[in-house]
């Protein structure tokens, strides 16, 4: 018997509008919510901000991963990345379905760009196999990506049983399209806008998306109905068009 989870990936620019002018992540809360998806893969999740709450009346007194999960995933995953003098962010993984294990794998290269992958295992109701989620947020520079890859793909051969159904979703930065074919030969992963349309969405700048760097991979599942969500009110939130899509395993 399969089974169908919704989830969905976004880059969430530390809850900011373009050029940091507005503090906007309790209505990218509610949007978040419409999608009505199981699992929410999160990319520049802010943890701790010390100075912002005094700025911001509405800020949250709590990690915006927990603001972001509220009463409706509860499950959730933080992989702290990059840290500062006043807090810290990284990836997020919201799920209603429960995290039994996660890790996050700092995959940083060199210089001032911390990245991470978040790696979760979800247990589904009446599934003999957990499925394995990892959130994506890769370097602006080529040569580090083609690296975080070899580490993306040497973390899913020695952590991902084989049989298991795996997503892999977020911001891969991959302007000039080397992921698909070394994420497929690495490790068996298929892009769910490639295998539906021919080619990964238009995601970015999310007012106008011009260039392609958001992506959702699967192994052991099969990607329906790949959807980029719409401009409104989507581009008034972040500067990354979000991605969804149903996932059957």
């Amino acid at each position: 018997m399969t089974f169908s989870l919704k989830v969905l990936t976004v880059n969430i620019h530390k809850g900011f509008t373009f050029f940091n002018r507005k503090f906007i992540l309790p209505e990218l809360r509610e949007a978040v919510r419409t999608v009505g998806a199981d699992v929410v893969f999160l990319q520049e999740v802010t943890g701790s901000h010390t100075t912002h709450q005094d700025r911001f009346d509405n800020y949250p007194d709590t990690p915006h991963y927990e603001f972001l999960a509220d009463s409706i995933w509860p499950q959730f995953a933080y992989g702290r990345n990059a840290v500062y003098t006043h807090g810290d962010h990284g990836n997020a993984i919201m799920s209603k379905f429960p995290i039994v294990r996660f890790e996050n794998h700092d995959v940083s290269i060199s210089g001032p760009e911390r990245r991470g992958l978040l790696h979760c295992e979800l247990q589904i109701p009446g599934r003999s196999l957990n499925v394995h989620a990892i959130c994506v947020h890769l370097s602006l520079t080529e040569s580090h990506r083609m690296q975080q890859m070899q580490k993306l793909c040497k973390l899913v051969e020695d952590t991902v049983p084989a049989a298991s159904p795996l997503i892999v979703a977020g911001d891969f930065n991959d302007w000039r399209h080397r992921a698909g074919r070394q994420l497929a030969e690495g490790a068996g992963l298929h892009e769910v806008f490639v295998q539906a349309n021919g080619h990964p969405a238009r995601t970015f700048p999310a007012r106008l998306p011009l260039l392609r760097l958001d992506r959702i991979y699967v192994r052991n599942a099969i990607g329906h109905a790949p959807v980029v969500l719409p401009n409104k009110p989507w581009s008034h939130l972040s500067d990354h068009a979000p991605l969804a899509a149903e996932i059957e395993i």
